[in-house]
């Protein structure tokens, strides 16, 4: 499976984005998809994923009710919206698949599939 993510900017505090990735080469709805995010000097963190049936989502506490994420599986993409961004939110966005279970769906190291990253920049 191939990603590409894309959307990011710079947008100021309380704004909002949307991410979008698209995906190719595989079968698209088998997979979990989830999305990372890199600051500046900091390890790459989980922010949110969702199953590859679509009935469950997991967030990361501190984006819970601003972010959003959505799966087309007919057009084999996946999105971010981010409402109400913080300056923390600054960070380098990143889509990823793969085959997780309940234990490792907030683990990079479960997802095999990423696409290249898009950045995200939050002005005060």
């Amino acid at each position: 499976v191939q990603l590409q993510a894309f959307g990011g900017g710079l947008v100021q505090a309380g704004g909002f984005l949307r991410l979008s990735c698209a995906a190719s080469g595989g079968t698209f709805r088998s997979y979990d998809l989830g999305w990372f995010r890199q600051a500046p000097g900091k390890e790459r963190e989980f922010v949110v994923a969702t199953r590859w049936s679509g009935g469950r989502t997991y967030y990361t506490d501190s984006v819970k009710g601003r972010f959003t994420i959505s799966r087309d599986n007919a057009k084999n993409m996946v999105y971010l919206q981010m409402n109400i961004l913080k300056p923390e939110d600054t960070a380098v966005y990143f889509c990823a698949a793969g085959r997780t279970i309940l234990s490792t769906i907030r683990s990079g190291m479960a997802y095999g599939y990423w696409g290249q990253g898009t950045l995200v920049t939050v002005s005060s």
